[in-house]
This record gives C-alpha cells, sequence and structure tokens, in this order.
C-alpha cells in the first residue's frame, strides 16, 4: 500500500520532509475562523443534498409499500414506474457523487490546501 507519509526514522536519524504540526497547534487551527468557515462550506452542501437524498429514498420505499397500483402503472411496454423511479435512485446517486466531486475541488480543497499549507509552514 503506497502512502504520501515519509518513513519513520531509523536509527535516530530524521527524515526530509514537512514536519508535523503539534497538537496543539491542531487545536488552535481548528478552532479559528478558517477551517470554520471550511467546515460551514462543507456542511452548507453536504448536509442538505443528504436529507434531500434521504427523503427522495424513503418515498421510493413508501411508495413501493403503500402505492403498488401506482407503482404498477405501464409506461411504455414493460417499463413501470417503479423501475424508473427505481433506477433514478441510481442515477441521483451518481449525481450526488459527481456535484460532490466538483464542488470539493472547487471550494474545499483549495481552503483546505491553505489551512494544510500554513500549518506545515508554522510547524
Amino acid at each position: 500500500m503506497a502512502t504520501e507519509a515519509p518513513p519513520p526514522p531509523r536509527n535516530g536519524t530524521e527524515t526530509t520532509g514537512p514536519v508535523q504540526p503539534t497538537t496543539e497547534q491542531f487545536i488552535e487551527v481548528q478552532a479559528g475562523e478558517e477551517f470554520g468557515e471550511l467546515r460551514r462550506t462543507y456542511r452548507s452542501f453536504a448536509f442538505p443534498l443528504t436529507i434531500a437524498f434521504i427523503a427522495w429514498y424513503l418515498l421510493y420505499v413508501l411508495l413501493s409499500n403503500y402505492a403498488g397500483g401506482f407503482m404498477g402503472t405501464k409506461l411504455f411496454g414493460n417499463i413501470n414506474v417503479a423501475l424508473v423511479l427505481g433506477l433514478g435512485q441510481f442515477a441521483t446517486t451518481f449525481l450526488i457523487a459527481w456535484l460532490y466531486s466538483r464542488h470539493a475541488a472547487g471550494r474545499l480543497d483549495p481552503k483546505a490546501e491553505a489551512i494544510k499549507a500554513r500549518m506545515e509552514a508554522d510547524a
């Protein structure tokens, strides 16, 4: 398994590379405004989409259990409402993953990288 972390020092020798920040530095950064903004940016995207997807999934389950006639309605050929909504669950999952990937790359990763670079420089 490959990792970006340097190997541990051997026989008292030190490794080159960024120095690991202390616990106090992590706590200080976590309490800072910049980290709070990063967390708000993440939550403002993740929480609403998670709630929406769970509601969409529960709607599908409830319709499957209690609205059999509606779910069995044929749309064309042997394709019914249940199949379309079921495939919609997969499509929605991939859509949310793609949207999150774009959101993270555009808004979360730059902020996280800035925090990381600052912590490594201060360590």
